[in-house]
């Protein structure tokens, strides 16, 4: 039985230091997106809402190499960002702005740490640019993954996503000139002792059920197998908020410590954006209120999000719910390369979505989604799968109930419903739905039910088009078809929004994903829409 709290949905923050590609779409955002329409369609309480990350490293290093300043790339960015989300359909009921209530309730949340003892001072070692006179931590510092191996930055390897210790990336290097000499210099900052929290993450992830990926928990098994590295909660850079201590004056918040007092002031932005009563920024996030929280986020800061952010909740002591699922995807590559905005290597989502209706855009994204792997995406396949598989059978099949009507006398008339089409019609609606829902959450296989209900229909349709029936049975034959037709479009809305708002207002029906909805003895024929798709010549 589906768990029916209310749930919070949250984008995993982009940093605002570029437009995104559709690496990032495939990735968190369309997944989030879908579960909040799946919700409204179900009619079901969901709010699903992100912000800008303004504060990391990255921002002051992506500025330096576009010739821009950070608080200008923060802005271009964030109106880049928008304008994706917009242009790809991924509906956020709030964006907040990092605003002055923003670092309001993120000050007000490493305060209650802190008051409540939770926080240390403690000396460390920090990779330091003797010419420049400045700490290189995060997105200003490069080296070897002590873990991997890989290439990395400071904080944690987004290869193998264990944490980097403050000093132990190997042959560090600046990021803004790697020909300046690293060297360590001593400092003291206030950290959150993560290891104080072991046995309480290792009772959280064995209470995680199938909803999370195998991935996510084979990760967190590697890294609670033994201690766990203290947690920089401030440093000594100029790029970031100011940390709210007397005893580390001058040193700014790590950027990674606003994720969790960041997702709960958007969530109560868009609440308040629809319609809710004012309430306290962190209001919905309480315990009292027995929230679902799900995070869709990539893998590389599942470190942060699933073992620092957890242990955080934990430290405040049962005021806040625990994140319910982090569903967490892995990378998407573009032509079987990694994506590289440097080398030009990328498909900007917005330019995509400008090229083809968004529909194919997000079919095929959704289709090809990097849930359990790394996954490919290139345009000859976006071409020919969507094309092939749900493009050309559903024209068909729109085609063929168009001359199907006609034959009964339009599509005025009612038309009696079997017993067994409501069944159909309920076994889809329960089969999408088990993707939909967060205990077996799957774009991919969503998608490839649409296909297979398209062929399905289509099939089913043609029969009934050389049937040679008469006038009753071919109306009875009709009305089955367009019950499971209205079944299938709202089981698709989530993912072909475009074509489900044109079929419902074409047939005067609500989007709907309930069984319910469809045990009925009859409905009405309506004139289905096409898919648009111009091929690459054309475009």
């Amino acid at each position: 039985m589906a768990d029916t709290r209310p749930v919070v949905i949250i984008g995993g923050p982009p940093t605002s230091n570029g437009d995104l590609h559709i690496g990032h779409i495939a990735g968190p955002y369309l997944g989030a997106d879908v579960h909040r329409r799946y919700l409204r369609a179900a009619g079901r309480e969901g709010v699903f809402a992100s912000c800008t990350d303004d504060s990391q490293t990255y921002l002051v290093t992506s500025a330096a190499r576009v010739g821009s300043t950070p608080p200008e790339l923060v802005k271009q960015s964030t109106e880049d960002i928008q304008r994706t989300f917009k242009a790809m359909g991924v509906e956020v009921d709030g964006f907040s702005p990092t605003d002055d209530g923003y670092r309001a309730l993120v000050h007000d949340y490493v305060k209650r740490l802190y008051d409540k003892g939770k926080l240390r001072l403690r000396k460390v070692r920090l990779p330091y640019s003797e010419s420049k006179g400045e700490f290189l931590v995060e997105g200003f510092v490069g080296g070897g993954c002590p873990t991997c191996l890989a290439d990395s930055r400071g904080g944690f390897c987004e290869g193998c996503g264990h944490p980097i210790d403050f000093d132990a990336l190997i042959e560090p290097y600046s990021v803004l000139d790697p020909a300046d000499e690293v060297t360590y210099r001593e400092t003291e900052i206030m950290v959150f002792p993560v290891s104080e929290y072991r046995e309480q993450l290792l009772a959280y992830y064995e209470e995680r059920g199938p909803s999370w990926r195998p991935h996510v928990l084979g990760l967190m098994r590697e890294l609670l197998a033994g201690p766990l590295p203290d947690f920089a909660i401030t440093y000594p850079v100029k790029w970031g908020l100011p940390a709210p201590f007397l005893q580390t004056p001058g040193q700014r918040l790590n950027a990674w410590v606003e994720g969790m007092p960041a997702s709960m002031y958007c969530t109560e932005y868009a609440l308040r954006r629809n319609g809710k009563p004012k309430a306290a920024d962190d209001d919905a996030w309480l315990a009292e209120n027995d929230a679902r929280v799900v995070v869709f986020m990539g893998f590389d800061p599942l470190f942060t999000w699933g073992v620092v952010h957890v242990a955080e909740l934990m430290a405040l002591e049962g005021r806040y719910v625990l994140p319910d699922t982090l569903l967490v995807n892995e990378f998407y590559e573009l032509e079987n390369e990694k994506f590289s905005t440097s080398k030009g290597h990328v498909v900007w989502a917005r330019e995509l979505a400008a090229e083809v209706p968004r529909d194919i855009a997000r079919f095929h994204l959704n289709l090809t989604a990097p849930e359990f792997a790394r996954t490919n995406f290139s345009r000859a396949a976006l071409e020919k799968v969507a094309g092939e598989r749900l493009v050309a059978p559903w024209n068909e099949l729109a085609e063929t109930l168009a001359k199907l009507t006609a034959e009964v006398g339009g599509e005025n008339g009612s038309l009696p419903v079997s017993v067994e089409a409501t069944e159909r019609a309920a076994a889809m609606v329960s089969r999408f739905a088990l993707n939909y829902e967060l205990e077996d959450f799957s774009l991919s296989r969503a998608a490839d039910l649409i296909v297979q209900h398209v062929g399905r229909l289509g099939a089913a349709t043609e029969r009934t088009l050389k049937g040679n029936l008469d006038q009753e049975v071919l109306r009875g034959a009709l009305g089955d078809l367009f019950l499971e037709l209205r079944a299938l479009i709202g089981c698709a809305s989530p993912i072909l929004i475009d074509l489900a708002a044109r079929a419902a207002e074409a047939g005067g029906f609500d989007l709907r994903i309930d069984a319910a909805a469809f045990d009925v003895t009859h409905t009405t024929a309506f004139a289905v829409p096409s898919l648009e798709f111009p091929p690459t010549s054309e475009v």
